[in-house]
């Protein structure tokens, strides 16, 4: 079973910065890919960033040169920085982390959730 910890929300205001973070635990024998999602009401889950683990990104267009997705392998974690925050940034942000664990099975694990909140 793999777990992973989000932290990092928070309430900021328009033009601020916020730094998410994704600690990943359990059975993991490889990464693939590692990415982070939001969910604002009444709309559907969006893929923000992603980072498979050759290190290609990809970034929504709506946060591209504003959020940046980075990890360290050997923590097991993923990041996400996001400056120039806007209030349409408002969402849940949600940790996906795809791979292998110990049995060779493939897992694709979610986080919990993190709110994060801008304000006008």
């Amino acid at each position: 079973q793999v777990r992973l910890v989000e932290s990092g929300g928070g309430l900021v205001q328009a033009g601020g910065s916020l730094r998410l973070s994704c600690a990943a635990s359990g059975s993991i024998f490889s990464v693939n890919f590692m990415a982070w999602y939001r969910q604002a009401p009444g709309k559907q889950r969006e893929l923000v960033a992603g980072m498979t683990s050759g290190g290609t990104t990809n970034y929504a267009s709506s946060v591209k040169g504003r959020f940046t997705i980075s990890g360290d392998n050997a923590k097991k974690t993923v990041y996400l920085q996001m400056n120039s925050l806007k209030p349409e940034d408002t969402a849940v942000y949600y940790c996906n982390t795809q791979g292998i664990n110990y049995a060779r099975a493939r897992f694709d694990s979610w986080g919990q959730g993190t709110q994060v909140t801008v304000s006008s």
